[in-house]
């Protein structure tokens, strides 16, 4: 009996043992493989050979020399909007959420790379900037451990410009396509919030910011057609200059005064 219980308390030990090393996260990486592996072997396939009688089919298959996979041309930083790293890892490790971000910078600095910077993150959702409208398939998405209202951390921070810094030179990506989700979605988001530090990141050389030496506005200076230029989708004005002076003056106004109208024509000539 005895040596039934020393058994039975062994087994019970060594299943913790077992549960405790293994990796967290270990079934939702084996289905990222198993994803990746689909799409590997449907891009390995030969383009499908279709049988139409309206269309003339030839003889035997060409295949091009010139070709590679999607180069992303934008950044878009994210607040998490959540209370915790491990809340927003479990978030995009979940299939009913459709969400998901290459990258999740932690309080501490913390990289997770969740995702191949060549595939398409679900991150953007409803968006616009300029004329693009499919940004998820444009862009790598970065997300900030931020619950929207606090500071971030000079941690987070240093780790999010040395991962820009990387995937700038990487990418060949313009300083101007580094830009929030509120930028691209004014309406529906407010991420990353206004304390984040956008300056500290133009001085870096990600994203443009107005030079400090501020030129007259012109009497005829139209501030919605700067927006425009600038990329802001502009169908809900209000929610247009909203963004641009989270961004740009740490203001989460709506109205526009004098300084913003200044910001706003000493940054629209960068864009031209």
């Amino acid at each position: 009996m005895r040596m039934l219980v020393r058994l039975t308390i062994f087994l019970i030990v060594l299943v913790i043992s077992v549960a405790c090393s293994r990796k967290p996260y270990a079934d939702t990486n084996k289905s990222y493989q198993k994803q990746v592996k689909l799409f590997a072997r449907s891009i390995k396939e030969s383009p499908e050979q279709w049988i139409s009688d309206s269309i003339k089919q030839p003889p035997y298959w060409v295949g091009t020399t010139n070709f590679n996979l999607r180069k992303p041309s934008f950044v878009i930083i994210h607040h998490t909007a959540q209370n915790a790293c491990e809340q927003t890892l479990k978030t995009f490790t979940m299939v009913k959420t459709q969400v998901s971000a290459h990258y999740v910078i932690c309080k501490d600095g913390t990289v997770h790379h969740m995702l191949n910077d060549y595939l398409r993150a679900w991150h953007g959702g409803i968006a616009k900037w300029g004329s693009l409208t499919d940004i998820n398939s444009a862009s790598i998405g970065i997300e900030l451990d931020n619950n929207g209202f606090e500071n971030f951390d000079s941690l987070q921070i240093n780790s999010l410009i040395s991962l820009l810094a990387r995937l700038k030179k990487t990418y060949n990506i313009p300083a101007s396509n580094f830009i929030g989700h509120g930028d691209i979605a004014p309406v529906r988001k407010n991420d990353p919030n206004w304390r984040f530090p956008w300056k500290t990141l133009s001085e870096k050389g990600f994203g443009l910011w107005y030079d400090e030496k501020l030129d007259e506005v012109p009497y005829d200076f139209n501030h919605i057609q700067a927006l425009r230029i600038i990329g802001y989708d502009v169908k809900d004005t209000s929610a247009a200059i909203q963004s641009f002076k989270r961004h740009f003056l740490q203001d989460t106004t709506k109205a526009i005064n004098q300084t913003d109208r200044v910001v706003l024509y000493n940054l629209e000539k960068k864009y031209w």
